[in-house]
Order: structure tokens, then C-alpha cells, then sequence
């Protein structure tokens, strides 16, 4: 049973039963992105301390009265979410912060947080009666559909960029997609894929475009509260693109703060590469989202040259008393290895990109030595080999023999 209330356009403020519309606010059109709200009253019936405990449910499913469905899907079997929370063991102490998490959601089947938001375009679509899902992407949220299409037995249509990293393309092909490499960038794809499935009558899946995708990514936040015994942390760090899951995670901490499980919203800083950074450069000047012709970084998934979720995003990060921050290409490749010779977790460039923000953040004294921070790791490296082989690292060619090996180690190897 879904205890949706209303659906409400964060540009003119007006509402909608779901009814009404199935993607934007009609009157706004691509600029009325829709937020999903709920009847707490009667949420708080089937969502408690008490429940959550009882609970055997060890995935996203656990939060089902907060999602924007009729029931648990009996066609996904894969396990999405209840992604693990790991205390830093080094990192943080080498910043001098005491209390930092990463939550590692490369954990999830295809290695990244959308498939917390495919999973309930999946659910959603089949609820509606559609029998094909379409997406526009960078490659995690195209390959994320794949997968999980392919585990619910559901016919989906791809569109990425050609410049796609070979791993989300692979990913894609393996998991038997119909797959358009398109001749531009992802901010074309998108326009390519609304257009089509308007013509074919496809579910689109569109983050920024269908309201329910934030509902899915908002997961993360309430599995880091709960991992956190629902203290909610002070801080959370999240790579931004389109800004859907900086969103997603407001929304996640604001629903548990409505229902009076958590006592405080913590500040969200959100994280954009130098050479792609619309909503960062928003939010130290107060002025509108501008978009660019020719957003560049290696870390391909924030790479959002017109990010569609601006208003919302924009809105969340500034109410939660946040802020935002760019980080170099060479400081994400460096934090690629930073992260994994120190804690043992393989993130992609725009995972890493978390990371190297927060290095930055504590050199600069924006983070307090107490203070609770989590930083959420959006996909895993493996997504993005040929960037992390740009990782410094050590690494001597050898012959098969015992004495070279003896020889480069007594040399200081």
C-alpha cells in the first residue's frame, strides 16, 4: 500500500494527485520536477523503531510504507541496498576527524547507487501497466536498468553517450539491453530518449524527469540513519551531477525527521568537478543554474552539463545549512588510490570525487575534529578501469625469477 498524499511542482508550488500527471508538472513542463509527499500520519502506523527491528528484510524493501509503491516486487530477487557503512580505520585520522563513515554503495548488484532508483522504475512501471522502460544516461544508471530489468524479466532501451567508460558499456552488452551509443553527450541522450519514448510509449526513467527516482535514491540516507542507530550524522558528502541523489538524500533525512525518528537534518555538501560545476557555482553566487555547452571531467557520472534536478538540489542543499565544492581531476584520481590503500574500498572517478572533497574540506577547516561525517561512495571502480589505472601506485616488472623479486625488494621496493 503506498501512502503517497500528493505530488508538488518545486517550481510553482502547485499540487498534483498521481492522477494527474506521470512525469513533471504539466503547467512548468521539463523545468516542474515533481517531489513525491506522503501521509505521515498514517506512515507512522507501519514505520517505527519497533517494526525496523523486527524486520528480516535486508534491503531497500525494509523501507517500503516511505516508497512511492503498492508492494514489495516479487520479480526483482536480486538484494538492492543495505549496502554496508564502514567506520573510517585510517583516513580519517590522517585528516584529523575522529568519526567519518563511507557508505560503499558499489555494493549494490550492478556496483552503484541507481540501482536504488531502478528498482522502483521497475516496480512503478509494471504497476502502470508499461511493458518497457527507456533511460537516458552517462552508463550507471543505463547499466543499473539493464540489470535489473533483465533479473524482473522487463524489455528496456539505453541511451549513452558514445565516450561511455568501456566497464558501463560492457555492463550494458552483458546484461542484453537494447543499447543506443549515442553521437553526443549525455545531455543530448537525455532530450534523445524523451522524445523517442514519447513516440513508443516507453516508461522513462529519466532522473529529473519521473519524481519517483528520488524516492529510490533517498534509501541510502535511511539506511546510513539507521546503520547509525538513527543518530543522524552532522555531515554528509555526495558527488553531484543532475543533482538527483544530493535530493534524494534530503528527502531520505527529511522523511525520518518528519516522522520524529531522527532529531536533526544534517548539512549536505555537495561535490562537482572543476570542469562541470552548474550547481556549485549556483550556490556561492545566488544566482540561477547556467548551463554548459562543454562540461568536461574524467569523472563521467557527475558530468551534467544542464543539470536537470538544479531547483531541487539547489534548495535542499541550502536549506540543510550546506554547501558545495569543486574538486580537480587530478585530485579524483589521486583520491581513487587515497581511499583504496587506505580503507580497502575501489571507487569510480565520481565516487572519488567525494573523497577528495573531503580531504580538502579538513585541510581547509570547513570539518570539525568531532563532528559525525559520512561520505557516500556512488560506484565502484570497476566502472572505471582505465581511469584508475592513472592511479600512482607501486609497481615493478619482474622475470619469473626468485632473484629479481629478492633484488627489487633489498632495493627498496
Amino acid at each position: 500500500m503506498s501512502f503517497i498524499d500528493k505530488l508538488r511542482c518545486v517550481k510553482c508550488g502547485r499540487d498534483y494527485t498521481q492522477a494527474d500527471t506521470q512525469y513533471v508538472c504539466p503547467i512548468c513542463g521539463s523545468e516542474g520536477i515533481l517531489e513525491v509527499l506522503y501521509d505521515y500520519d498514517r506512515v507512522r502506523g507501519r514505520f517505527n523503531h519497533r517494526i525496523l527491528r523486527e524486520s528480516n528484510e535486508r534491503s531497500m524493501w525494509r523501507y517500503l510504507p516511505l516508497l512511492p509503491i503498492e508492494h514489495r516486487p516479487e520479480s526483482l530477487t536480486l538484494q538492492i541496498g543495505w549496502t554496508p557503512l564502514y567506520e573510517s580505520r585510517r583516513i580519517g585520522n590522517s585528516l584529523n576527524l575522529d568519526r567519518v563513515w563511507f557508505k560503499d554503495d558499489g555494493r549494490n548488484p550492478t556496483a552503484s547507487l541507481k540501482d536504488r532508483a531502478s528498482a522502483i522504475a521497475i516496480v512503478k512501471a509494471g504497476e502502470l501497466g508499461f511493458k518497457t522502460i527507456a533511460v537516458a544516461s552517462t552508463g550507471n544508471a543505463g547499466s543499473s536498468l539493464a540489470g535489473l530489468a533483465a533479473n524482473a524479466g522487463v524489455a528496456t532501451y539505453i541511451f549513452v553517450p558514445s565516450s561511455a567508460p568501456t566497464g558501463k558499456i560492457a555492463q550494458l552488452r552483458a546484461f542484453g539491453g537494447h543499447v543506443f551509443l549515442v553521437d553526443g553527450n549525455y545531455d543530448q541522450a537525455f532530450d534523445l530518449c524523451l522524445s523517442v519514448s514519447r513516440r513508443f510509449g516507453w516508461y522513462n526513467r529519466n532522473t529529473a524527469y519521473n519524481p519517483y527516482m528520488v524516492e529510490g535514491k533517498k534509501t541510502v540516507a535511511l539506511e546510513i540513519a539507521e546503520q547509525l542507530s538513527f543518530q543522524a550524522p552532522d555531515t554528509v558528502i555526495v558527488p553531484v551531477g543532475d543533482g538527483c541523489i544530493v535530493s534524494g538524500v534530503a528527502k531520505g533525512f527529511r522523511d525520518l525527521a518528519a516522522l520524529g525518528i531522527i532529531d536533526h537534518m544534517p548539512r549536505l555538501i555537495a561535490v562537482q568537478a572543476d570542469g562541470c560545476a552548474p550547481i556549485i557555482q549556483a550556490l556561492r553566487t545566488g544566482l540561477p543554474v547556467a548551463c554548459l555547452d562543454k562540461p568536461r571531467s574524467c569523472a563521467d557520472s557527475i558530468v551534467a552539463g544542464v543539470p536537470r534536478n538544479s531547483l531541487m538540489a539547489v534548495r535542499d542543499i541550502r536549506l540543510s545549512g550546506g554547501m558545495g565544492i569543486t574538486v580537480t581531476d587530478e585530485e579524483i584520481i589521486d583520491a581513487i588510490g587515497f581511499l583504496g590503500s587506505n580503507e580497502g574500498i575501489f571507487a569510480e572517478p565520481a565516487a572519488a570525487a567525494g573523497i577528495a572533497a573531503l580531504r580538502k574540506l579538513a585541510v581547509q577547516g570547513d570539518l570539525s575534529r568531532s563532528e559525525r561525517i559520512v561520505v557516500i561512495i556512488t560506484g565502484n571502480g570497476l566502472k572505471d578501469v582505465q581511469n584508475a589505472m592513472r592511479v600512482r601506485g607501486s609497481v615493478c616488472t619482474v622475470a619469473p625469477s626468485p632473484d629479481d623479486v629478492i633484488a627489487a625488494v633489498m632495493q627498496g621496493f
